[in-house]
């Protein structure tokens, strides 16, 4: 199976409001709530595309128990280690007119090395019987500055392929762990490697930053496809990939389902380049719904063949 871990996890609410003005009174047109955070947005996209996924994290409190049962109805199946705070509620606000979003995302309940601990053992029990661990987004509150890196650990002890997306100390802290891909966005990937990335150049050099932290294979994700070296040893290779930006309905969660799209590639032994394009068509089909994590598989087959793949040179101290 497939693992996603959320510590982080929220119900995140969705609001399409035209003409979207700070100060003013509106009212919105179209609205949606969905259990989230970044690693049940994979599962969901990774569920849809037919993969076997169990969603795990932390949960508490009446909104925990809402989480749970929004993914129960979505036939999400989870594992999820029960806290006493709780969990978060985030916002999204939608400008249909502009295509503008504004995000407000709470910072959690305050948790634990305690539940951490706690919830470690269960995942490690789960991993037993994975192929391929994801860990992705924010932590709460409280929360060791290594959490990530001691999932990893651990999870590399069982033989577990790690995927992480995170940004800030936990990215920084879980690279020292060594997990085998970790695919920022291009903001995060900027503040972890310590530079901007104006041209392909500093893109691979920022790559190549991330390899010498610690990743295995690294993946920079923008809104027209991404930037990777993947591949070990002798066969490691450095790949553009890109396609035409669709009209967008939304980008909430389109680099979740670009993620999830790689990994369900990856768990059928897809090539390097295939599971880039298909993440690429992921990512883009997304767009075209309202709420993140969403996609629609037949759709996503369909735009595969109108991405557009390269190989470039790849730094010669990565090689």
């Amino acid at each position: 199976m497939i693992l996603t871990v959320t510590l982080n996890a929220a119900i995140d609410r969705t609001v399409a409001v035209p003409n979207f003005h700070l100060g003013y009174r509106h009212r919105a047109v179209e609205a949606r709530t969905m259990a989230g955070g970044k690693g049940v947005n994979i599962a969901r996209a990774l569920r849809l595309l037919g993969r076997p996924v169990i969603a795990t994290g932390l949960a508490g409190g009446a909104t925990g128990t809402r989480l749970l049962d929004e993914l129960r109805e979505e036939s999400v199946l989870t594992a999820f280690t029960r806290i006493d705070g709780e969990s978060r509620t985030n916002l999204a606000v939608i400008d249909p007119t502009t295509g503008e979003q504004t995000e407000i995302n709470e910072r959690g309940p305050e948790v634990g090395a305690v539940d951490i601990e706690r919830f470690a053992e269960r995942l490690v029990y789960l991993a037993r019987g994975a192929r391929i661990c994801v860990i992705a987004g924010s932590v709460p509150p409280g929360a060791p500055e290594d959490a990530y890196a001691g999932l990893i650990t651990k999870l590399r002890e069982l033989g577990v392929l790690t995927v992480l997306d995170a940004d800030g100390e936990q990215m920084r802290a879980g690279l020292r762990a060594e997990p085998a891909v970790v695919a920022p966005n291009v903001v995060e990937a900027e503040e972890v490697v310590g530079h901007e990335f104006n041209d392909l150049d500093d893109f691979g050099l920022g790559l190549a930053g991330l390899l010498e932290m610690g990743a295995g294979e690294a993946i920079i994700t923008s809104e027209t496809g991404c930037v990777a070296i993947v591949g070990e040893g002798a066969e490691r290779r450095r790949f553009e990939a890109r396609i035409e930006p669709l009209e967008p309905v939304t980008t909430v969660g389109s680099g979740d389902c670009f993620l999830a799209g790689y990994v369900a590639a990856r768990y059928e032994g897809a090539s390097p380049r295939e599971c880039l394009i298909f993440g690429v068509a992921c990512g883009a089909e997304s767009t075209q719904h309202f709420g993140a994590g969403t996609l629609d598989r037949r759709e996503v087959e369909r735009l595969v063949s109108s991405v557009e793949i390269s190989e470039l040179s790849a730094p010669a101290e990565v090689v």
